[in-house]
């Protein structure tokens, strides 16, 4: 398994937390999810044989938030 802290731009509330959590488990591959809305931190636990980091920035920026490259 494969840790990643993403920063994600854009979450206010417990709700957009929600909406990225929720975006994200539903990939496969992914172990667990980690959303800290305060500091803007997502943390990602995936099996990179399944799933690429790309595709978790891809499932968070379809929501209009920005992952800080």
């Amino acid at each position: 398994m494969e840790n990643v802290t993403l920063n994600v731009q854009g979450m206010s509330c417990g709700s957009c937390g929600n909406k990225v959590d929720g975006s994200i488990r539903k990939l496969e591959g992914i172990e667990d999810v980690q959303v800290n809305v305060a500091s803007g931190e997502v943390a990602v636990v995936f099996d990179k044989g399944q799933i690429a980091v790309a595709q978790v920035v891809a499932a968070i920026e379809s929501h209009a938030y920005v992952v800080a490259k």
